[in-house]
């Protein structure tokens, strides 16, 4: 009789209680949330990621690095007594598209990655040269720069020779290009600025249209 007390007073090995029902449903909920997170993260990551890698995948790149000070100076010097639209090719998050827009210039800035176009247009609305800063989603190789008499790229070495023929077929003899950490493999510039990565070559039209800058 008294075994038989005590295995009714023992509870069931069958039945969970129900506070280990309800520890189960929590951990269930927050993995459910921690794997929606860390999802969430993963996506927001690629699509942010995505416009700077791709550039790098194609044959020729134009990686995203920022304009030291001492380099946009010495672009804003080369530009001292000129006149006409300017074009930043490949404009990054818009520092000298913003900076010549400060000394007067109508600027327009090119770039392929979506959100460095986003920000600098932020940054031009930031800075109050919103009206005379603008900028483009597009890659280089199909813009037409005719109308613009101020060209500023940094470019890199892979691409420069195939910029050259295809500026001296588009723009007009009073255009000046200035090339910021590397300079072009066939012209002979007109003026040079700077030192090491702020180096900057200044580039007149007239000179290298008709062969006159060639070796």
């Amino acid at each position: 009789t008294h075994l038989a007390t005590l295995e009714e007073g023992r509870p069931s090995e069958c039945v969970p209680p129900a506070s280990l029902e309800a520890n189960s449903l929590k951990k269930s909920s927050w993995g459910v949330l921690f794997t929606g997170i860390v999802g969430g993260t993963l996506v927001a990551v690629y699509a942010v990621a995505t416009p700077f890698v791709t550039p790098a995948l194609r044959r020729i790149c134009l990686p995203f690095v920022p304009a030291t000070t001492k380099q946009i100076e010495n672009v804003v010097k080369m530009l001292e007594c000129r006149r006409g639209p300017l074009v930043d090719i490949g404009s990054g998050d818009g520092r000298i598209v913003i900076a010549a827009a400060k000394e007067g210039f109508t600027a327009v800035g090119y770039e392929l990655n979506p959100w460095l176009v986003w920000y600098s247009r932020y940054r031009a609305r930031r800075e109050g040269v919103q009206a005379s800063a603008r900028f483009y989603i597009s890659d280089l190789w199909k813009v037409t720069f005719s109308q613009y008499s101020n060209v500023v790229i940094f470019g890199v070495p892979q691409m420069m020779a195939q910029l050259e023929k295809k500026l001296e077929l588009e723009l007009q003899d009073d255009a000046r290009v200035i090339a910021c950490r590397f300079p072009f493999p066939h012209w002979t510039p007109a003026q040079v600025t700077g030192e090491g990565i702020d180096t900057v070559w200044a580039y007149d039209a007239r000179s290298f249209r008709g062969g006159d800058g060639r070796p």
